[in-house]
């Protein structure tokens, strides 16, 4: 239906990116340190996913930067202009920032149009009517102005909300978990087009999400939040092929890991000989393999002898486990589909440098 369609791209007005910095900031609730000395910068126009689990201060960050949570110590600015000092909190009202919250907080008693206009009223009649028919053509929502929030689809609701945050034009965007609420189904084409009017507008935003995979697609950089520090931020790339340490790495895939120890530049394992750059001889190591190109299963040799336990289909791609003798645990694989590949099989497995990790033990 029409209804469901998006607008056409490149129609959101553009905002005037800001910067937006946190420098040294605490936090404490309840006598727990939620943001511990926690800095992170954004560019103008540039979008950061701030990733990380539960608990580890994402949200509290995200409340931050809007104006609603007061810092202990530290600083935060909106393009060079100090908003929250621990004596002082400018209002989130002029912060010059929008808001799409997890829940969408869509007002109730309010028309879809209504909605969007609420944070429209600066601006003239004229003009703010202008922005929100704007906005919600280009979300798909042109023809349901005069409908209530309820009478939405999940999704609808989800482009409402969008529309509401990117019609005023702010500097600053703040979106905390925006899909976790949407099926599988809706989530990637809503992420894609919500992606697609970020880049529109050149609004500098910033995105919490629990979703590895997600803040890989939709950030221009992603910050790894851990215990309310940044452990480790860069593209997407960096991060996935040269993750800080062990635990970021498990974060952002399930592992197979092989102890080790260096002999001459190399730690041996089941599978062969993995080269350790850097690392001195006798150095405890772990060897992890990332399921997806790590390693590569094939019916025939060359590689290490192995035995597949388990195989799933997961439409084009195999999903195994491949036991090897003097490997404690079973090595994950996702490759390619191959029907001459099936459990209890004999395989032979050979690793892919590119995709093994090695990290030194603690």
């Amino acid at each position: 239906m029409t209804e469901d369609l998006w607008g056409a791209r490149g129609t959101t007005g553009v905002s005037f990116a800001a910067t937006l910095e946190f420098e040294e900031v605490d936090v404490r609730l309840g006598g727990r340190v939620v943001l511990d000395r926690f800095s992170l910068a954004l560019r103008p126009g540039e979008i950061v996913c701030l990733l990380g689990e539960s608990g580890s201060g994402k949200s509290t960050a995200l409340r931050v930067a809007a104006g609603i949570q007061p810092v202990h110590g530290g600083t935060v600015r909106i393009n060079g202009e100090v908003v929250s000092l621990p004596i002082r909190t400018v209002p989130p009202d002029r912060r010059g920032i929008g808001l799409m919250f997890q829940d969408f907080a869509l007002f109730p008693h309010l028309t879809v149009l209504q909605n969007v206009l609420f944070g429209l009223k600066p601006l003239g009649r004229a003009a703010a009517m202008g922005q929100a028919q704007a906005a919600l053509r280009r979300v798909g929502l042109a023809g349901r102005e005069a409908d209530y929030p309820h009478m939405l689809s999940g999704g609808q609701q989800q482009r409402l909300a969008l529309a509401r945050s990117v019609a005023p034009r702010p500097g600053v965007l703040l979106l905390d978990e925006p899909f976790s609420s949407l099926d599988a189904r809706l989530r990637e084409t809503v992420r894609e087009e919500t992606l697609a009017v970020l880049r529109e507008t050149n609004v500098t935003s910033l995105i919490v999400t629990h979703d590895p995979e997600e803040a890989m697609v939709l950030g221009d950089r992603v910050a790894l939040l851990r215990h309310g520090r940044i452990a480790q931020i860069g593209t997407a790339a960096e991060i996935y092929r040269q993750p800080v340490d062990l635990s970021a790495a498990r974060f952002f895939s399930p592992l197979s890991e092989i102890s080790s120890t260096v002999t001459s530049g190399h730690a041996s394992t089941p599978l062969g000989q993995v080269a350790t750059p850097g690392l001195a001889n006798g150095t405890k190591v772990v060897i992890a393999i990332r399921p997806a190109g790590g390693a590569n299963v094939s019916a025939s040799g060359p590689g290490t002898a192995g035995r597949v336990i388990s195989k799933r289909d997961a439409i084009g791609i195999d999903i195994c486990e491949v036991k090897i003798d003097g490997v404690e645990t079973p090595i994950g694989i996702r490759q390619p589909s191959n029907a001459a590949i099936a459990v209890g099989h004999d395989v032979f497995v050979t690793l892919n440098p590119e995709h093994v990790l090695v990290f030194g033990c603690d």
